[in-house]
């Protein structure tokens, strides 16, 4: 089994809007074949909180103003290190630079077939190693990158 067009498409609006959000290292993998829950998990990170929200915010209005799809479930909302959205289809999971790293997920799902995502959502890979080199790797909580 693999993502239904469906799920391709809330991936690609998801990404399209974290990018716009200046979100890093956007990935998204297909889990079909080994979830059943969802289809495909879409990661994104920001080297602060306010940028997290942002970033979530701007994905959750896009994908209902032009996909119609509203979350089923937001979690991690209060403080903003790891925001989820439920979207059944997609999950997509914006998470601080310093959970990205703690936390992994990429090295779970690197067995599963990685989807292809627009240009501007490609462009951002290796963004949060490049912003932790200028800011000496403290993160600079408070400012957008």
């Amino acid at each position: 089994m693999t993502a239904t067009d469906r799920s391709i498409e809330l991936v690609n609006a998801a990404a399209q809007a974290a990018a716009d959000r200046l979100a890093h290292d956007i990935i998204a993998y297909d889990v079909s074949d080994v979830l059943s829950i969802t289809d495909a998990f879409l990661l994104a990170s920001a080297p602060n909180d306010r940028q997290v929200k942002s970033i979530v915010d701007e994905i959750e209005e896009r994908l209902l103003k032009e996909l119609g799809a509203k979350p089923v479930r937001r979690e991690g909302d209060r403080d903003a290190r790891w925001i989820l959205l439920d979207y059944v289809d997609i999950v997509v999971h914006v998470q601080h630079s310093e959970e990205r790293v703690f936390y992994a997920l990429e090295r779970l799902w690197k067995d599963c077939p990685e989807l292809p995502l627009p240009e501007d959502a490609l462009k951002t890979r290796g963004k949060a190693a490049e912003h932790a080199a200028l800011t000496g790797a403290d993160g600079a909580d408070g400012e957008l990158s």
